[in-house]
């Protein structure tokens, strides 16, 4: 991606943030008074000003790392520091910052923005001028899902653009599974031509058994079968951990499932709004306890990440993948040779106590789709936009 068709990701991705806090605001949720102080979100009007300040650390003040003082220069915003860099300011101590309001969060955006391609116009088309414009398109776009995440977690509707892709189903994958050789597949790296973080690198031959792996993910029908055949009232099912999340959370559905009167009927809550459960999505907002409690159940398991690699760059027809973020059997660990890149906080602090995710979810901008991404989070995120398919044992 060049100088001009990143402006217009950079634009694009910006656009996204402002309609996304605005449908915050809509609801009320844009001052720290109106937001719970939940481990899972971030307070939006601090995210607003977040996205904006990483934008200029690394683009405007050419910061060598995220390190603090590794910078050139001083914020546009005199505070700009103490507010908005995630190494200073921990997630509980956000809600009691003195944040500027909303309109002049906003100009900080708009002037942060209008400089960066300002500078880009006159970037040199190479890889390391422009890896600064495409770290922060990136950060962006993950913080654009945050936002999302943080409107289902609020029950905030969403803006009428985004209600369909949201919401809207989709034909169903085809049934069954799709039977793979093993062998050596190119792990990691760029190989799709994009920006990838350092926890992708450096690619590298991998060696995979033969493995047999569902086409489509895990449909709502499939799961509510395991919770008819009392799937959570089962300790069988459930490892040590997940029991004991199990209790922690109350569980005894996935987060926003809701019964639909006394009968064996289910409605979820999308974005604030109560509707029918349809048999033929994916199950969505399950945590990595859930799906292996379905596994244990089923008498299957969850791919490695390797293998969910091999099968989404095999382009095989039928498997179909990008509905929801995947759970995989694989902790999130660095691949051989791993360094930290200049944003040094992203993957390094969070190597083995958080586990891979593949794929993509519908809130997933296209620029950010690639089969090698890893995602990661805890085993007990059900807040996420995920959901899971499964391997023959």
């Amino acid at each position: 991606m060049g100088p001009p068709a990143l402006t217009l990701a950079l634009q694009d991705a910006r656009r996204h943030t402002l309609a996304l806090f605005e449908a915050m605001a809509a609801a009320g949720h844009d001052h720290a008074a109106q937001v719970p102080r939940f481990a899972s979100i971030n307070l939006p009007l601090w995210e607003l000003g977040h996205v904006a300040w990483f934008a200029e650390w690394f683009v405007l003040r050419e910061a060598g790392s995220s390190k603090p003082g590794d910078v050139g220069g001083a914020s546009l915003l005199a505070q700009g520091d103490d507010w908005f860099d995630s190494n200073r300011v921990a997630h509980g101590t956000r809600w009691a910052l003195d944040l500027p309001a909303p309109g002049a969060l906003k100009v900080y955006c708009g002037e942060v923005l209008d400089r960066i391609c300002g500078r880009l116009a006159h970037a040199r088309e190479v890889d390391a001028a422009l890896y600064p414009y495409r770290l922060v398109l990136a950060h962006e776009d993950m913080h654009g899902e945050a936002l999302l995440y943080t409107l289902q977690t609020l029950g905030a509707a969403l803006p009428v653009s985004y209600a369909a892709k949201a919401g809207g189903r989709r034909e169903a994958s085809a049934p069954g599974e799709l039977a793979f050789a093993g062998g050596d597949i190119l792990r990691g790296g760029d190989q799709s031509g994009g920006f990838v973080f350092d926890n992708e690198k450096q690619a590298a031959p991998c060696r995979i058994a033969p493995f047999a792996i569902d086409a489509g993910l895990v449909s709502n029908a499939a799961y509510l079968e395991f919770m008819r055949d009392g799937g959570y009232r089962r300790p069988r099912y459930w490892s040590e951990a997940g029991r004991a999340w199990l209790v922690g959370a109350e569980r005894s559905a996935p987060r926003y499932w809701r019964r639909e009167g006394t009968g064996d009927g289910w409605n979820t809550v999308r974005f604030g709004r109560r509707v029918a459960l349809d048999p033929a999505e994916p199950v969505r907002h399950v945590s990595l306890y859930e799906a292996e409690a379905y596994c244990s159940w089923a008498g299957r398991r969850l791919p490695l990440e390797q293998e969910w690699e091999c099968a989404a760059t095999a382009c095989r027809p039928g498997f179909d993948w990008g509905q929801l973020w995947e759970w995989t059997a694989s902790r999130f660990l660095p691949y051989a040779g791993f360094a930290p890149d200049p944003y040094r906080e992203y993957s390094a602090p969070y190597f083995g106590s958080r586990q891979t995710l593949r794929g993509a979810s519908f809130a997933t901008p296209t620029r950010l789709r690639s089969p090698h991404f890893r995602n990661f989070y805890t085993p007990g995120r059900d807040d996420i936009f995920a959901g899971f398919r499964t391997c023959a044992p």
